[in-house]
């Protein structure tokens, strides 16, 4: 699985502290911090027919990462919100779209890594993309990385940072291996997440999912356990193994940028069926649905 380049991309603007600037244009300062140190942090958001699906959840988690990392002035949901409405309205965007938004500590007076170099508040990216879930609904296949997602001392994963070089190393290791992501475990060998994206496991009808301690508390992930909870299909949250994943009955990864998508292969062992699996079929049918009646209507066509 590797992303493509969309030509309808081609022209697209991208919006930067409120100006648009054309995508070839537009540029962040070197002094910015979140070239400086990659001292920022960033959500996706998907666009189904004019509305953004929990778009309060995502700016719930961009406003907690920044107070955790004592950014100042921090936007807040109104202003980041007629933002992304200009930057959509500005591009003709309707459906079918991704929003990568970062927040930045915003631009130094002189480079360091010193948060009291920065004088000027934050810089607000928004990067819109006309961009289908990425993943071949299909199914994807993983191979188990050797580098670890660190434990909350270490780095904790509550902060949804842009210091994502753990998540590309290991992303290198499946590309090396022809695999499309890679699972990612836990400092002390239980399933974390994988380089992008939530974990599921199905197991005599039980839908099983990592605890939040060495991965973001996910938006989609925690809708799939809602869902779980309100179409009475049995699931909990717990540490799991490889053995448990090897042996599992079905297997998906959750994510905005690729919603539900089943995992049909770990390490060359294939996990369940081809086709996925009942209880990740239904779920997939229960989060479609979800998408097309919620979410807030920022776009009118």
């Amino acid at each position: 699985m590797q992303q493509q380049y969309n030509p309808l991309n081609k022209d697209i603007l991208i919006n930067i502290n409120g100006r648009l600037l054309h995508r070839d244009e537009a540029g962040v300062s070197p002094f910015d911090s979140v070239v400086q140190g990659g001292d920022a942090v960033w959500e996706g958001l998907r666009v189904y027919e004019g509305k953004i699906f929990r778009l309060k959840e995502h700016l719930d988690r961009l406003r907690s990462s920044a107070l955790a990392l004592a950014f100042k002035d921090i936007p807040t949901h109104e202003e980041i919100t007629t933002q992304i409405k200009q930057t959509l309205e500005a591009n003709n965007m309707f459906d079918g779209v991704h929003i990568r938004l970062t927040l930045t500590r915003g631009v130094k007076i002189t480079s360091g890594m010193d948060p009291r170099l920065n004088t000027g508040g934050p810089t607000l990216i928004v990067l819109a993309e006309h961009k289908s879930p990425v993943y071949d609904k299909t199914g994807i296949r993983l191979i188990t990385s050797s580098i670890r997602r660190p434990p909350p001392d270490i780095f904790d994963q509550k902060i949804h940072s842009c210091n994502l070089i753990p998540s590309i190393m290991a992303k290198i290791q499946a590309n090396a291996a022809g695999a499309d992501d890679a699972l990612m475990l836990d400092t002390a060998g239980f399933v974390a997440e994988t380089n992008a994206t939530h974990i599921f496991i199905v197991h005599h009808e039980l839908v099983k999912t990592p605890y939040a301690k060495a991965c973001p508390e996910g938006i989609t992930r925690s809708t799939v356990l809602q869902l779980c909870k309100q179409n009475g299909i049995p699931y909990a949250e717990s540490n799991i193994s490889v053995t448990e994943v090897y042996r599992a009955d079905e297997m998906f990864c959750t994510g905005t940028m690729g919603e539900i998508v089943s995992v049909v292969e770990v390490d060359q062992r294939p996990i369940g069926n081809k086709d996925g699996g009942e209880v990740t079929q239904r779920l997939q049918s229960l989060f479609g649905e979800l998408t097309k009646k919620e979410g807030e209507v920022l776009i009118n066509r």
